[in-house]
């Protein structure tokens, strides 16, 4: 089922009733695809549910499909790859304030919808916004290849980790001669460094993989994947995944042939394009990861950011290099003049480049700002990939509109992470201590979830904060003892300092000041910075 979401879901009959391939991001969208479903085909019980990696919009749909309740009482399996629940909570929860915000450029979701506005990301239509929730997994694939029966219908399963996702499989349905790809295989480019914001992924490996799915695929008719459409026929589907596979393999070469000819990133992505044989193919155009951005992720995976040129080891910060390139060139007037030129010529790229300058220099500068939105604005509706036109768009909006006035709200995230260890909370919290008020503090705090049987000692010393799970120190600071639900409700922010000091759900021993003044070190980002005008 395609269109309700950024992703599909896939409903593979059983002999009691469906095996569900993904679920979708929300609650929402998972709710309407599965009641369109039975609508048409009839109303069947989900008998096992299976998430093929660890990217939200594969499983926050999970509680539309089937509820924690009925999974539970009727023991339905829940299957994921080795290492699953770890990599879908952790990237949400340590930099999931960041990523959302430059998900709204990447996936245009500000953007009306409209032929000036969003008409795609790539992958779908568009990403859904609502309740994301999780299944916790009851099955785990960790061998290479592992072979199980779900509701009658056995499975060929081929964990693929670190290529798209850091946990994924793709799997095999021998007796009805199909096979699924995943994300391991779309029709577009993908990307090897996704615009949002997250590890880079390897290209060589991710090659690797495809080239082994040739030998899996070997018996199917039809290869359905987890975006867009499938491929019928062996012929096809051989040529579909050689043409992806040599793509990556060029991609990942031809940059490493390039950097240790001594060329930077930003050299190689201007001049490498693939060859006819595969530039000529669809689907592996540029609609959603591009050649050139793909460049620079290989670029990264292997000598950083630094390109080894004395003068950008240690470059002034954005605005005050605005500034003074502004100056230089005589005033923000004389500069918007150039850029003007440039634009009437059609070089959008070179008058982005002196518009930002200006806009950093002074983010109020009107002229500055309305001629660098309409450079974003001829970019972005010259842009074959979906997400460099929604970055484009988004940039010419909040020139013209400001940032979002309100940013990542994690109580929408609640019923995922409910399943997420309380680690990922810790290591989040130590990374949002704000350094300079906690640089002449020394403090221990015991937390302990009284019904998680869990206990944490968290130590701050030297602005930074370690957690150990052991009993309670006895010369601890504070305790706070808390539920988990409780616990959550202060990481997203809906139970706050004076919540924590009054209710009855909590208990703390100690110094109530010296409590508050740790709590009070931990920075809440709003998520609504600023990207265009700093």
């Amino acid at each position: 089922m395609r269109g309700f979401d950024i992703a599909n879901i896939t409903l593979i009959q059983g002999d009691e009733g469906w095996i569900v391939v993904d679920s979708l991001t929300a609650r929402e969208t998972a709710t309407a695809a599965m009641a369109f479903a039975r609508q048409h085909l009839g109303d069947r019980k989900v008998t096992a549910v299976i998430f093929t990696h660890s990217h939200a919009d594969h499983f926050g749909g999970a509680l539309g499909v089937l509820s924690a309740e009925e999974a539970k009482a009727r023991n339905v399996p829940v299957l994921a790859p080795e290492g699953f629940l770890e990599e879908a909570t952790s990237e949400n929860v340590m930099v999931g304030t960041a990523m959302v915000r430059r998900a709204a450029y990447m996936y245009g979701s500000r953007l009306p919808r409209s032929p000036q506005g969003l008409v795609d990301t790539g992958l779908g239509k568009a990403v859904a916004f609502g309740r994301v929730g999780m299944l916790p997994p009851t099955h785990l694939i960790t061998e290479p290849e592992q072979e199980l029966v779900l509701d009658g219908v056995r499975f060929v399963f081929h964990n693929v980790p670190g290529s798209e996702a850091p946990a994924e499989f793709t799997f095999s349905v021998p007796e009805l001669k199909a096979f699924g790809g995943a994300e391991l295989m779309s029709h577009t480019l993908h990307n090897l460094y996704t615009l949002r914001g997250a590890k880079v992924r390897d290209a060589l490996k991710w090659a690797r993989y495809l080239d082994e799915s040739l030998a899996h695929t070997a018996g199917a008719e039809v290869v359905f994947n987890q975006h867009h459409w499938p491929v019928w026929g062996q012929s096809n589907i051989q040529d579909f995944i050689i043409k992806q596979r040599d793509t990556y393999k060029f991609i990942h070469d031809q940059t490493v042939r390039g950097m240790n000819a001594g060329h930077t990133a930003t050299e190689i992505a201007e001049s490498l394009r693939l060859p006819k044989a595969l530039q000529d193919h669809l689907n592996v155009r540029g609609y959603y990861g591009t050649v050139s951005h793909n460049v620079k992720a290989v670029y990264q995976m292997y000598l950083g950011w630094f390109d080894a040129h004395p003068a950008n080891l240690d470059p002034l910060p954005p605005v005050e290099a605005g500034r003074r390139y502004v100056a230089a060139m005589g005033g923000p007037e004389q500069v918007v003049a150039i850029a003007q030129k440039a634009y009437d010529a059609g070089d959008y790229r070179w008058s982005s480049e002196l518009l930002k300058h200006v806009v950093l220099a002074d983010a109020d500068h009107e002229a500055g700002r309305e001629l660098l939105a309409r450079s974003f604005e001829q970019l972005g509706y010259a842009s074959e990939a979906s997400t460099w036109r929604n970055v484009y768009l988004t940039g010419a909006l909040e020139l013209r509109d400001g940032a979002p006035e309100k940013g990542f709200e994690r109580s929408a995230m609640i019923d995922m992470l409910e399943h997420t260890p309380t680690e990922r909370f810790l290591e989040a919290m130590a990374s949002s201590i704000n350094a300079d008020k906690a640089e002449d503090l020394a403090l221990t705090i015991n937390l302990v979830l009284s019904d998680r049987n869990e206990s944490w000692v968290l130590r701050l010393e030297n602005g930074v904060m370690f957690h150990r799970a052991l009993p309670p120190d006895t010369q601890a600071n504070a305790t706070l003892t808390l539920s988990k639900a409780f616990f959550l409700r202060m990481m997203t922010g809906k139970a706050g300092a004076s919540d924590l000091l009054l209710s009855d759900e909590v208990d703390i021993e100690g110094s109530t000041i010296d409590l508050a003044r740790f709590l009070g070190l931990i920075d809440k980002a709003p998520g609504t910075f600023p990207i265009v005008t700093r």
